[in-house]
């Protein structure tokens, strides 16, 4: 995520959680429906608007960028939510999501394991190319790849590699067109 998020401006994390990877990335703001997550989020330091994608309570062009982390696989509309953070966006915003790739070996594995996994149990996991269709529908453009967790089994961080169809991660950046 350090590689697409901007390092200046002001971004907003939507389904922001407890703040964990909001305040590394030096994100002030976030969006999250979860009470009790937003309360841990407010402790690292965040501005949290609980609510959820699809009707951010967010004045227009806004912010310089925002993110999603393993947050596209719990929305229930995405056409709605990328309408609603395209409208949040300044003009020429950055847009980063990070996500499972559900075709990757990762994807697989969460996906024949959901129902017994309490956080996945949700989840609907989508492809690469399928994110990045919708956020074409939705008017972003000029996208950039990077992935990692290559190698699940062997439990080691690895640095991320640019593109996609290797990794289980994958992050997507994408610019207001």
């Amino acid at each position: 995520m350090k590689q697409a998020v901007p390092s200046e401006g002001i971004g907003i994390e939507i389904g922001v959680g407890s703040g964990r990877f909001a305040e590394p990335l030096n994100i002030k703001y976030g969006v999250e429906p979860s009470e009790s997550m937003a309360e841990l989020a407010k402790q690292r330091g965040v501005k949290v608007f609980n609510a959820i994608a699809e009707n951010l309570p967010i004045e227009t062009q806004s912010y310089d960028f925002a993110t999603m982390v393993t947050t596209v696989c719990f929305l229930n509309d995405i056409p709605k939510a990328f309408a609603e953070v395209h409208r949040i966006l300044k003009p020429e915003g950055s847009f980063i999501i990070g996500l499972i790739d559900r075709n990757s070996e990762l994807g697989k594995k969460y996906e024949q394991q959901k129902n017994a996994n309490k956080f996945y149990r949700n989840a609907h996991f989508h492809s690469t190319d399928e994110i990045t269709k919708l956020l074409s529908g939705s008017c972003f453009g000029n996208f950039s790849y990077w992935q990692t967790i290559i190698h699940p089994e062997e439990n080691q961080i690895e640095q991320p590699q640019p593109g996609f169809g290797k990794g289980s991660f994958v992050i997507i950046k994408s610019i207001k067109i």
